[in-house]
Parts: structure tokens; C-alpha cells; sequence
């Protein structure tokens, strides 16, 4: 009876306990269903939500022609999970196929098969082995059939000219995002907007049959195409001129660039040394590579900053005597001279107590205000800077655009060095009026300058003329822009006249073309350093053509030449070639007919000029110079020519100078 009661007393607690279990289970399954049910569906849904990014094609860079300067092509990067290949084999069989894996890819994707084993030894995430791959070697891993491999497709970056237009193109990250040039300027333009996919999936990203039926996609919106003032051609011909230059010459940079008078259009913008922007982190040449492989980590980085500048557009340089253009057309404009008006240079000037010194100490004599700008005479400038004053000779300078920036559309734009008004004095206005002391970008300068072959009127820089949208297909075009007038039409006038004279009577006759009318100045100034100069130079040509209707103007500076250092001998042959190249190559009509090989042309005097006046003279004339070992090296005065002025000898003849 006892053992009865025991077992009835087992039987309801073991009823009691089961069914306070069924209880907490019941309650248990009410919480989570209806208390936190909510919760839980949300977080569920969320682990099962699979938000991916639809990369957009970023847009394509043309030069004025439709020619492709930059665009985005199909690639391709191997992805590995390494914990996938043989999950379900021994971690002795997974090793072996591990390795089995990267070998075969190692060997299909050309890389080291050792760093490729490492990489897939006991990782479980996502390795990244190989990117940006085109489409065959793809289809190559493809066939291979790796295990735990997957091959997923995105965009690069492709420049099909190399390093044609490099720096003014610029350059992208990985993320196809704009670092440099017009990459960066326009980046909000190319790049578009990324589109998305949301859909739903289990832990091994299949797709649910049950997904719900809010699965969205979003299109991406591809960017825009921008269409820029380039012309692929004229940029061929600059490269190709500075490349001889640089070659020649043995400088530590050259720069030039071309520019469209009536529109402000950058037609060619070109450097050296470049870079390759399919490649942007390492040098384009192999002797800078080796030189690259062996700096520190701040000095690469140092190094390709200044490899990926545009100092055209960012850096500042003293222009020397080109500058003295502006000092003309301002004291033309203020009446402070005229084209008859006549100065004596007795080869020094003073100045507030100081005595400030022609480039030829020994005068220049009586001259006009044509000859004075053709034989670059320092006092003359000095006088006419003087003549119009410090204010107003400021006023100028800021109506040609040397106190600001141009606002070309461009990242990083320079600005000019320039002492204020107020601390130049006597002294630093004379010195400005002749080109030094003042710094100013390049694109400043030829920007001023071609005001002039413009009637006066100062256009804004561009380098991009459109902007075309891939939807409609419709070209938002980005018209030229007057930003004002620096000077009369009759001033402009009488500055294309002595600039045509420059070239066809005087220093600047190395930028001549055959049968075309151009105008010009060289400048040779040196480079300021502690305060004071250095032996180097900046030394630079000035050339606009046809001085009857400007097209062009064109402008090659040269950084610290070897040798010659004149800016007539190393700057003025490459404005030469570019400028004819050109000038066919758009078909303008040359102003005159061509002289031949039996032409007979007058050796000009050049006895009593500089070294530098001399050889563009003769430059001018279509007749070559010839001079002692090292002679070029120093801007002496012409004591004696070979052949003697008047002669008549055939065009190219070499004529001997002598100091």
C-alpha cells in the first residue's frame, strides 16, 4: 500500500513537472510570437536582405574631334574562399587542394605561386587574387573551374593614348574616382550614381523561393560624357616639340601650351616628364623607375604629387622679358608712348637713388618703342612703368588678369606672386615694367597675351567646350566667355604690329613660319633662389599667328636648360614647329608665298646686338647661326658676323657670330 501511494505521488509529480514544462513552452513560444514576433521577423528579414551596389559607368573623355581621351572598360577580379575548397575533406585533403588551387592560378594569372599559397593557407574570409584582368584571361580561369573561386566583374579606368594629355586628363583611384586633372574637376559629372539590388537569400547567398515581393532594383545612372577643348593632334605636335626640346637641351622640365586667341580654347597643354595614367604609381620611364624603387615611402609620394601637377596651370615662374608685352600695351593704352615715340638707352637707369642695369651695359642707344620691345631694353621698360604709375600700372595688371586667377576649369589653380601696391615702391615698379620680380602661372600669361590678338578682349581659359548626357543624348555646351576688355581695339592693334615685328626684325625670328605672318617675344629670366638668383634660367618663347587674324598662341617655357640658355635658341624653334604644324593642320591659309631653297636672302646686321637678339634675327631672316664651342653659354654682344651684312646667300645658310 505504501509502495502505492509512493508511485501515485511520483505519477503527479512527474504530471505537474511536465506540465509546468508544456506551460513555459507555451509561453514561451507566445512571447516570441506575439510579444517580440515583430522583432524577430525584422531581424530575420534583415540577415536574409542582401543589398548590393550596381557600380555606374563612369563617362567617357573626348577631345574636340569625338576622339576618346579617357573611358571605362570591362574587367574582371578572382575572388577565393579558401574554407570552401574541400569544407567537407580532412584539413590534410583541404590543405593539398588549396594549394592544387593556387598553384592553377598562380600559373593562369602569371603570378607567384609561393604568395599565392599563402594567401589561401588557413583563411576563411574573402582573398582578392588578382584585379582589373581583362576578359581572356578570365575565360582562362574560368576553364580552369577553381574550386571556392568566384569571378565577379566591375570597371577601370582606360586612357587608349598613354600619357598623351596625361596631366591634363589626370587620374582615378580604384574606386573609379577622380584624384587628378579633369578627372577630379569633373568627377561629380563622369561618375554618375550607383544603382542597387535588394534581394533575399540564405546563409549560402541562393535565393529563397520564398522571397518576398519587396525585392527592388534600382538602375544605375551612368555619368556623363564630357567633351573637351583638346585637340588629340595639336597635342601630338606639342609633345612631340617639347620631347626634342627636353632632349636637346637636357632641362629639367619643359611646358607648353596652346591656346585659341578668340575662345579661350586650350587646344594642346603638354610637360615633361609625364606619366602613364593606366599606370599612375610609378614612373613612365625606366630610369626614373629604378631611381623611384629606391626612395623612401615620403619621397615616392613626394615624387608623384609633383608628377601628377599640372604646373601650367598651378605653378608660378618670372616671365623675363615676354612680360614686357604687357608694360607696352599698357603704356600704349595710357598714352605714356606711342609707336613713334623714341627712347635713349645709355645702358643703365636710376631709379630712387638706384642704379638699375640694361642687360647690355653698353646701350642700346637711340630706338624706337618697336625696336626697344625687339631688343628687350631694360631702361625703356622702366620708364614706361614709371610714366604710368604705380596705381595705374596696378589697375592694369589686375584688368589683365595677373592679380587673380583666370577660373579655367581646372583643380588647384596658381595665383600670381606679386608685391602689393603699397610695398613695391619706385624700384619694384621699374623692375616689374621689364618682367621680373613678378611671378605669374603660365596660363596667366599666354591667357593676358592673347587678349591682345583679340582685340582686346581677355576670354576666360577652358578646357572643356561640353557636356554630354547619356540618356538624351544632349550636349550641354559651355559657351567661351568674355570676362572683359584689358585694352582698346587700336591698342591690340599696335601690339600685334610690334610683336610682328619682334619675330620678323628682332630677337624673337627662331618662332618664324615660312609664309605666315607671326608675332612673338623670348624671354630669358633667371630663377630666383635665397632671396636672390641662381645661374638657371626660365626660358621661354612667346608665338601668335597670323598676326592678320590670331588663331593661335602659343607658349614653351623651358625650366634650367644645359647650354644655350637664350630663350630664342631653346624655346623659339619649338613655337616654330609647333605653330606650322598647326597651322596646316587647320588649314589656315598662309599670308604670303613661301620662299625656295634658290631664294636669295640679305644677311641681316646683326654686329652690336646680344648673342640672343642675333640669333633670332637671323632666325627671322631663314638663315642658321654658328658659334665657338661654349659661347652660348653667355648673352655677349655681336662684335663681327661671317657672312657681312648685305650678303646674298641661300635660306638656311649658317652665318658665323662672333664676341
Amino acid at each position: 500500500m505504501p509502495a502505492t501511494n509512493r508511485s501515485r505521488r511520483n505519477l503527479i509529480l512527474v504530471t505537474i513537472i511536465l506540465f509546468a514544462f508544456i506551460l513555459a513552452v507555451t509561453l514561451r513560444v507566445g512571447y516570441v510570437q506575439i510579444v517580440k514576433g515583430q522583432e524577430y521577423s525584422e531581424r530575420a528579414l534583415s540577415q536574409q536582405t542582401t543589398d548590393t551596389s550596381i557600380e555606374a559607368e563612369r563617362g567617357i573623355i573626348y577631345d574636340r574631334n569625338q576622339e576618346k581621351l579617357a573611358q571605362s572598360v570591362k574587367c574582371y577580379t578572382i575572388l577565393v574562399y579558401p574554407a570552401e575548397i574541400g569544407k567537407y575533406d580532412s584539413k590534410k585533403k583541404q590543405r593539398i587542394m588549396q594549394i592544387a588551387t593556387a598553384d592553377g592560378l598562380a600559373e593562369t594569372l602569371n603570378l607567384d605561386k609561393e604568395e599565392t599559397r599563402k594567401k589561401l593557407a588557413g583563411k576563411s574570409g574573402e582573398v582578392i587574387i588578382a584585379k582589373n584582368i581583362d576578359r581572356e584571361t578570365a575565360q582562362k580561369v574560368r576553364k580552369l573551374d577553381p574550386s571556392g573561386t568566384i569571378i565577379s566583374s566591375s570597371t577601370k579606368r582606360e586612357y587608349p593614348n598613354g600619357t598623351l594629355a596625361a596631366n591634363v586628363m589626370g587620374m582615378v583611384n580604384e574606386e573609379n574616382t577622380g584624384q587628378s586633372g579633369l578627372e577630379l574637376e569633373y568627377n561629380n559629372y563622369l561618375s554618375g550614381i550607383a544603382g542597387r539590388t535588394v534581394q533575399y537569400t540564405d546563409t549560402n547567398g541562393k535565393k529563397l523561393s520564398y522571397s518576398p515581393s519587396n525585392e527592388r532594383y534600382y538602375e544605375p545612372e551612368n555619368g556623363c560624357d564630357i567633351i573637351t577643348t583638346i585637340d588629340l593632334v595639336i597635342q601630338s605636335y606639342t609633345e612631340d616639340a617639347i620631347a626634342k626640346v627636353q632632349k636637346k637641351t637636357s632641362a629639367d622640365r619643359v611646358f607648353a601650351i596652346v591656346m585659341d586667341p578668340e575662345t579661350g580654347d586650350i587646344l594642346s597643354m603638354a610637360q615633361t616628364p609625364s606619366f602613364d595614367p593606366n599606370n599612375p604609381y610609378e614612373p613612365s620611364s625606366s630610369s626614373e623607375k629604378a631611381k623611384f624603387k629606391n626612395m623612401s615611402t615620403k619621397e615616392q609620394s613626394e615624387y608623384l604629387s609633383k608628377m601628377w601637377r599640372n604646373p601650367l596651370i598651378s605653378d608660378v615662374y618670372e616671365p623675363g622679358s615676354v612680360f614686357k608685352l604687357l608694360t607696352t600695351a599698357i603704356a600704349l593704352e595710357e598714352d605714356a608712348a606711342s609707336l613713334n615715340s623714341n627712347f635713349y638707352c645709355s645702358g643703365a637707369k636710376q631709379v630712387a637713388g638706384e642704379t638699375i642695369y640694361c642687360w647690355n651695359r653698353g646701350g642700346h642707344g637711340s630706338q624706337t618703342l618697336e625696336q626697344a620691345v625687339g631688343n628687350s631694353c631694360n631702361p625703356v621698360f622702366m620708364t614706361l612703368a614709371t610714366e604710368v604709375g604705380i596705381s595705374k600700372f596696378y589697375d592694369y595688371l589686375d584688368n589683365f588678369g595677373i592679380t587673380g586667377t583666370t577660373g579655367i576649369d581646372f583643380p588647384a589653380e596658381g595665383n600670381s606672386i606679386l608685391q602689393s601696391e603699397d610695398s613695391a615702391g619706385p624700384v619694384g615698379l621699374a623692375t616689374i615694367g621689364f618682367g621680373q620680380g613678378v611671378a605669374v602661372t603660365p596660363i596667366q600669361l599666354i591667357t593676358a597675351i592673347s587678349s591682345l590678338g583679340n582685340d582686346g578682349k581677355l576670354m576666360k581659359p577652358r578646357l572643356v567646350k561640353g557636356i554630354k548626357d547619356k540618356k538624351t543624348n544632349k550636349v550641354q555646351e559651355i559657351r567661351p566667355e568674355v570676362v572683359r576688355k584689358t585694352v582698346s581695339k587700336e591698342t591690340a592693334d599696335e601690339m600685334k604690329e610690334i610683336m610682328e615685328y619682334v619675330v620678323a626684325e628682332g630677337g624673337g625670328g627662331t618662332a618664324s613660319v615660312s609664309g605666315y605672318r607671326v608675332g612673338g617675344k623670348t624671354g630669358t629670366a633667371n630663377k630666383p633662389k635665397n632671396g636672390g638668383y641662381s645661374d638657371f634660367t626660365y626660358s621661354s618663347c612667346l608665338g601668335m599667328a597670323p598676326m592678320s587674324d590670331p588663331k593661335l598662341s602659343v607658349l614653351v617655357i623651358v625650366d634650367s636648360p644645359r647650354g644655350a640658355k637664350y630663350g630664342s635658341v631653346v624655346a623659339g624653334p619649338a613655337v616654330s614647329e609647333i605653330l606650322e604644324k598647326t597651322l596646316k593642320y587647320m588649314n589656315v591659309q598662309p599670308d604670303s608665298k613661301e620662299k625656295t631653297e634658290s631664294d636669295k636672302i640679305e644677311v641681316p646686321d646683326i654686329v652690336g646686338y646680344s648673342a640672343d637678339d642675333a640669333i633670332g634675327i637671323l632666325g627671322g631672316a631663314g638663315l642658321k647661326y654658328d658659334m665657338k664651342d661654349g659661347a652660348e653659354e653667355e648673352n655677349f654682344i655681336v662684335t663681327k658676323q661671317y657672312p657681312s651684312a648685305g650678303s646674298k646667300v641661300k635660306k638656311g645658310t649658317r652665318v658665323f657670330i662672333y664676341n
